[in-house]
């Protein structure tokens, strides 16, 4: 379907997007972003110390949902999250102010749908699926209490993320920051007192944690959803038939790209269980600990990436497609330099980190060899992830997408494969280590080199020198 332009009043934040200088706009277009990223993380963070009161096998077991949980996320927020904003941004970047409005519902009816499917799927097999990955006893026990409170209620994450990204696309940053940074504030007392039964609140042990990202979930989806709908954001909610071409619009990125947190979260999964596999639960308790930190480059990668995805696609477009490539290196450059800063201090000081979550020796063991072995290059993962999120902007993934696998095969088959053979774990880590270094160069040359509208075409424009 083709939906003819109209007029639309001028946007601000969409001229910025096309003509100011390209790092002062991200930067000030990133920094609610990546502070409500933090936010986010520092509160899962929060709750996992709190869930660690409640014995090893309650960590051990959670480490498990955990990367579950973050596909979830990373799918509804990044992937198809990335998708909506994408299309919303050409949409407006093209004049077509008609299709951003109805893409708002359109998102919404996509993503409470795959809500819907995710929630049955995740209830019936999650059983089975924490089984596969080795957990057993009060670990299997804990695991299926958090998870069966989250993913019931999973559809309110999706419907959240759909008014966010949908908001993003219009380079509206702000207000999506404003909202999950305050249901982060409210989670903060919320989780212990659902966990230990504070005050008036029942003792929902580690099910307690769970209630409380339900309803910080529901209260978030509400809120977003009334400001599109009330006509303050640049895309409104309307009422509108279902178009199939606006499906696609949509789909044509998100659903290819929910493809990378796939790949990245069965990476930690099956990474956590080949170290309870071959090390016991102590120490894939510390290496879920460990890599808790690697989730905190996601506010990085995502603060800028979700910036880049409203850039680019605004950029593609008004038919700036130089433009659109510096957005992605400028942003990419970004991403590297901050993430590496926090990799370099967890590899120096791995303890610090760790001994915020618990002081056993085999536990701290682990997680710190895993820190100092990996933390040096995250700084390639934040470049990798940041300009998959730009490559959305521009409706190419192929490259991305083949570094994700790169990066899965690498790291558990080679890294199991080095595992069985040495039984050593920072042998095992050292190939994670490559493989993260090889994802994130893989992207790099991929969109510096022109792929996503061929060097042919750029070099044309005058973006490359001919040799």
């Amino acid at each position: 379907m083709s939906v003819p332009p109209t007029p639309r009043p001028a946007n601000a934040r969409l001229q910025a997007m096309l003509h100011a200088p390209i790092a002062p706009t991200l930067a000030r277009l990133a920094w609610p972003n990546i502070l409500m990223m933090l936010a986010q993380s520092s509160t899962g963070l929060i709750e996992t110390w709190f869930l660690a009161r409640l014995g090893t096998p309650v960590l051990a077991g959670i480490a498990l949902v955990v990367p579950v949980l973050m596909l979830m996320q990373n799918m509804s927020q990044g992937a198809m999250g990335g998708g909506i904003s994408a299309a919303v941004a050409r949409a407006l970047g093209g004049g077509r102010q008609r299709e951003a409005d109805q893409l708002v519902l359109h998102a919404v009816a996509l993503n409470a749908l795959l809500g819907l499917v995710f929630c049955a799927l995740l209830l019936a097999f999650g059983p089975l699926l924490y089984r596969a990955l080795g957990a057993e006893g009060a670990a299997l026990e804990a695991a299926l209490a958090y998870s069966d409170v989250v993913f019931g209620g999973i559809v309110l994450m999706w419907l959240m993320n759909a008014f966010a990204s949908a908001i993003r696309g219009t380079g509206n940053m702000l207000v999506p920051g404003a909202v999950i940074c305050g249901g982060a504030l409210l989670l903060v007392p919320l989780s212990p007192c659902l966990i230990f039964g504070w005050g008036p609140f029942p003792a929902l042990g580690v099910a307690g944690g769970g209630w409380a990202l339900v309803i910080y979930y529901g209260l978030g989806a509400l809120i977003l959803g009334a400001y599109c709908a009330s006509g303050r954001n640049a895309a409104r909610l309307v009422p509108s038939r279902l178009y199939l071409g606006l499906m696609r619009n949509i789909l044509s990125v998100g659903a290819l790209a929910t493809i990378n947190p796939l790949l990245t979260n069965a990476l930690v999964a099956l990474t956590a269980a080949l170290v309870g596999a071959y090390a016991g639960t102590e120490a894939v308790a510390g290496y879920g600990i460990a890599v808790r930190l690697e989730y905190l480059l996601m506010p990085i990668a995502f603060g800028l990436g979700a910036p880049m995805v409203a850039m680019v696609g605004s950029n593609i477009g008004a038919g700036q497609p130089e433009r659109a490539l510096r957005i992605a290196l400028t942003g990419g450059a970004m991403a590297f330099a901050l993430a590496e800063c926090i990799g370099l201090a967890a590899a120096f000081y791995p303890e610090a980190w760790l001994r915020l979550f618990g002081a056993q020796d085999h536990m701290l063991q682990a997680g710190a060899g895993y820190l100092r072995t990996v933390g040096p290059v995250y700084g390639f993962f934040a470049l990798g992830f940041s300009m998959y999120f730009a490559s959305q902007g521009a409706g190419r993934l192929k490259w991305p997408l083949v570094a994700g696998f790169l990066r899965l095969l690498l790291g558990i088959g080679a890294g199991g494969a080095a595992l069985h053979l040495t039984g050593s774990l920072t042998v095992f880590y050292a190939v994670a280590a490559s493989a993260m270094f090889v994802y994130g160069m893989v992207i790099l040359g991929a969109v510096a080199s022109g792929s996503w509208f061929g060097q042919g075409h750029l070099r044309k424009r005058g973006l490359f020198a001919r040799p």
